[in-house]
């Protein structure tokens, strides 16, 4: 049976065209689509049978999006590019970046003024911006970084405010409509390509993932990356990494305002010594705070593939072809696996540790796949968090209703919080 669904995604109307269905055919921002809502079989198309799946064509936003380095079709330049960036992002190397993202924070927050609306998003994406330029471009004189940084957010910030879905998707795609989003994506490819140009001026600046990029050659040794491909990868990866973190921490601070004791018991766990990632260790209260902020609303909330090949799943025979869509959001409130799910209840992570069978908890994907900078987001948010909640305490008008935004990122429509000193 195919459904059509609304024009704008509700996730109460899929939740409802789900219920007692793991698997269902619908009709998906006009695409037919097979729709799964069992993370055994998520699972299975993201990790066991990966091989079979490729990318999904579902939304019209994603037909724009660039298709070269980690995005690529062929496996073989996935895996190559992400061989290039793992060496910045491993947990070792993050760990050497916390005092610097310690000071961008501070230096950020400072210039806040108590009792005066704060926009929390565009100031996530100075954050987050400023912290991925300042630590996989390093060596770059202050003046070029903060511009590089400042050109960054509000590339992030049209990114994430991008329709991803339906109508206002379609006209979002059309040539010339997106005037915004496409001068802020000029903007700072323009200053990034000057950088990657200067760098064979500057050979002892040989430490950073642009260089990396840039000097990576065959066996012969020809570049295998024109300085094109280097700028195109690098924006596609300093923007994935910075929306998405921009718009969790936004959704944690927003959290915090609305639940006092949360905050009490956060304040009281940052006194003490860092917290670990999860599957390291007993998590710490920030930690589990964190992994609840991500089910709830994690940034990447929607996925498709598409079957390279006739497939078997579960107990479906789907052709090739045939496009497969799975949601984070659904996948994460589905009571069987978290009691009482939309509840916000950081301790259900003392005893619930994420699973390494099915994908019941996916905030940053699972497999070959998953998200290359996983590590790098769990310190920086960490890091935010602290520093942000024993510098100010945050708060929203008492009648002011947060709107989800299930576009580009899962992100709050417009959050304007007021700072008042601790």
């Amino acid at each position: 049976m195919t459904e059509q669904s609304s024009p704008v995604f509700q996730f109460s109307r899929m939740e409802s065209l789900l219920r007692g269905r793991r698997l269902r055919r619908l009709t998906v921002d006009g695409v037919d689509a097979v729709f799964v809502r069992d993370p055994v079989l998520v699972r299975r198309i993201l990790v066991s049978d990966s091989k079979n799946y490729g990318k999904g064509e579902l939304f019209r936003k994603a037909r724009n999006l660039s298709r070269v380095g980690m995005l690529s079709e062929d496996e073989a330049m996935h895996r190559h590019y992400r061989r290039l960036a793992n060496p910045f992002l491993r947990s070792t190397k993050v760990d050497e970046y916390v005092p610097a993202m310690r000071d961008i924070v501070r230096d950020v927050v400072s210039s806040w003024r108590a009792g005066d609306a704060v926009d929390i998003q565009a100031e996530m994406c100075r954050i987050t911006c400023t912290i991925s330029v300042s630590t996989l471009i390093p060596g770059l004189i202050p003046e070029t970084t903060h511009a590089l940084s400042e050109r960054l957010s509000r590339l992030a910030w049209e990114m994430i405010r991008k329709p991803l879905y339906g109508k206002s998707a379609a006209r979002a795609a059309r040539p010339g409509a997106s005037k915004q989003l496409s001068q802020a994506r000029r903007e700072f490819r323009e200053l990034l390509a000057s950088c990657i140009e200067d760098l064979p001026n500057h050979p002892e600046e040989t430490g950073g993932y642009l260089s990396a990029l840039l000097a990576d050659s065959d066996e012969k040794g020809n570049r295998l990356l024109t300085p094109e491909q280097v700028c195109e990868e690098a924006v596609m990866m300093m923007t994935a990494a910075t929306v998405t973190t921009a718009s969790v921490m936004s959704w944690a601070l927003y959290v915090l305002s609305r639940n006092p004791l949360v905050e009490e018991r956060i304040l009281k766990d940052l006194m003490r010594s860092g917290s670990a990632a999860p599957g390291q260790g007993a998590p710490s209260y920030s930690l589990r705070f964190l992994m609840e902020v991500l089910r709830l609303y994690p940034p990447v909330w929607i996925s498709c593939r598409k079957a390279l090949s006739d497939v078997t799943l579960g107990d479906h025979s789907l052709p090739a072809g045939t496009n497969v869509v799975f949601s984070s959001y659904l996948l994460h409130r589905d009571a069987e696996f978290y009691p009482d799910p939309h509840r916000f209840d950081p301790d259900r992570w003392t005893s619930l540790n994420p699973s390494k069978v099915d994908a019941s908890y996916i905030p940053f994907g699972i497999g070959s796949k998953g998200c290359v900078g996983e590590m790098f987001a769990w310190q920086e948010l960490q890091v935010i968090l602290d520093v942000v909640t024993q510098e100010w305490k945050l708060g929203t008008e008492p009648d002011q209703h947060i709107r989800t935004a299930p576009e580009t990122t899962l992100h709050p429509r417009r959050l304007l919080m007021v700072p008042r000193p601790r």
